[in-house]
C-alpha cells in the first residue's frame, strides 16, 4: 500500500552506529509507522546541510520542516496526533522533524519551520530525543486510527 505522507526524522549529529540501542529503538517505532506513512531517518552533520537538503526536496507540496525547539510548544500527545492528522488531511506530502545542534538552532532556521515544537523543560540526549519523538509518532498514528495502543493516560 502507497503513503501519501512520508515522514523523516532527521537529527544534526554524527549518524548512529550499529550497536546503539537507542538508534535500534527508534527505528523499531518508526518500522511501526510503516502501516500509516513511509518513515526514515537521516543524520546531517550541519544546520546547514540540513537546510540545503530541505531546499532540494521535491514534492507537489511543500516540506513541512518541525523543529525540536527547548522554545517551542508543548503539545499533549492528543494535540500532537491532531496537528499530524491536519496535515495528513491537508495532503501533505513530507514532514521533516528535526533535532537540531547541541547550541540549538540559529534564527535563520527557526524561521523555517512551520512548527517549533518542544518535548519538554527537560533537556535530552539527542538520542534520547529522537527515540521519544519517533514513539509519540507512532502513539499519533494509533490515536488517528483508534488503535488501542494509547489509552490516554
Amino acid at each position: 500500500m502507497l503513503h501519501a505522507m512520508q515522514l523523516t526524522l532527521a537529527h544534526i549529529g554524527m549518524r548512529p552506529g550499529s550497536k546503539d540501542e537507542f538508534d535500534t529503538l527508534t527505528r523499531l517505532y518508526l518500522d511501526r509507522c510503516g502501516p500509516f506513512a513511509r518513515c526514515r531517518a537521516e543524520a546531517f552533520r550541519t544546520e546547514d546541510a540540513l537546510l540545503e537538503w530541505l531546499d532540494r526536496q521535491q514534492g507537489r507540496t511543500p516540506v513541512v520542516p518541525v523543529l525540536l525547539d527547548s522554545r517551542g510548544r508543548q503539545l499533549t500527545s492528543e494535540a500532537f496526533a491532531a496537528w499530524v492528522g491536519a496535515r495528513r488531511d491537508d495532503g501533505t506530502q513530507h514532514i521533516v522533524f528535526a533535532i537540531g545542534p547541541a547550541s540549538g538552532w540559529s534564527d535563520a532556521a527557526r524561521a523555517r519551520a512551520q512548527l517549533l515544537l518542544s518535548l519538554g523543560s527537560l533537556t535530552l540526549a539527542h538520542a534520547l530525543a529522537r527515540l521519544v519523538l519517533a514513539e509519540q509518532l507512532y502513539r499519533a498514528f494509533t490515536i488517528l486510527s483508534g488503535h488501542p495502543y494509547h489509552t490516554g493516560h
